[in-house]
């Protein structure tokens, strides 16, 4: 069995999909339970490390709050870090599409942009999985031929539904923000959508976090903030291709 590091691990998504598939995931420190990966070095005793650092510096949604993701700032450098430091076999790092590319001297890698529905979900959530290894191992995600049209992403600022926006002088497209503000482009996060509804997106129990000591809308933020439960499996899944005979099935 592998022995996984889980740097960012938030709620667990990504960690729950990956022990499903039989791995054995450690939780790294996390903001959310007053832990900083700053102050974190780990041992080199893991075979692989998992992590999806902050999106918000790199999220189109930062068009509409252009103060998003400043208050921690880029922490795909920590993730580098901690994955030198710790040294496994190989590391997958989550995050949206333009973000950083993760750079670990000695590693080879490359990246795989999947959404959601493409593995069995219901949502268009399109995320980028980053995997490096040490001897050049590639992933090959198992995607449906036939999906059904995807709902949109459950998203911890809202639901990310498109909403009617007026054009301006030049014919393009306008979205207004909060303030009054006019963006050219980007996602309207639309109105925030029901703890039940964001479970159900993200493919967990219905019952998820259901004795966790936060708030509705605290709940629905770390729900929001995490890969949806089919895309995770999907994604360990084909980790699991890569390794061969060394994941125990």
């Amino acid at each position: 069995m592998q022995l996984v590091l889980s740097l960012f691990p938030g709620v667990g998504l990504l960690d729950m999909a990956f022990e499903l598939e039989g791995f054995c995931v450690v939780r790294g420190p996390d903001l959310l339970w007053g832990g900083d990966i700053r102050s974190f070095h780990p041992p080199r005793k893991f075979d692989g490390v998992i992590g999806g650092p902050p999106c918000q510096l790199f999220s189109v949604l930062k068009r509409l709050n252009p103060r998003a993701g400043e208050k921690h700032g880029n922490l795909i450098p920590e993730f580098e870090r901690v994955v030198a430091e710790a040294f496994p076999s190989w590391f997958l790092m989550e995050n949206v599409k333009d973000a950083p590319l993760p750079n670990v001297p000695g590693y080879a890698m490359h990246y795989e942009l999947l959404r959601d529905v493409w593995v069995g979900g219901e949502t268009s959530r399109l995320r980028r999985f980053s995997f490096g290894s040490l001897d050049g191992r590639r992933l090959y995600v198992e995607t449906l031929a036939l999906h059904p049209v995807a709902e949109p992403a459950a998203l911890a600022g809202g639901t990310g539904r498109e909403v009617p926006v007026r054009l301006g002088g030049s014919g393009r497209p306008k979205r207004t923000t909060r303030d009054g503000r006019i963006v050219s482009s980007g996602p309207n996060p639309g109105a925030r959508a029901s703890l039940d509804e964001m479970i159900r997106k993200q493919g967990l129990p219905s019952d998820f976090l259901a004795d966790a000591p936060f708030t509705e809308r605290g709940k629905g933020h770390a729900i929001g903030n995490g890969v949806p439960l089919p895309m995770g499996r999907a994604i360990a899944k084909a980790v699991k291709r890569a390794l061969g005979n060394e994941v125990a099935a």
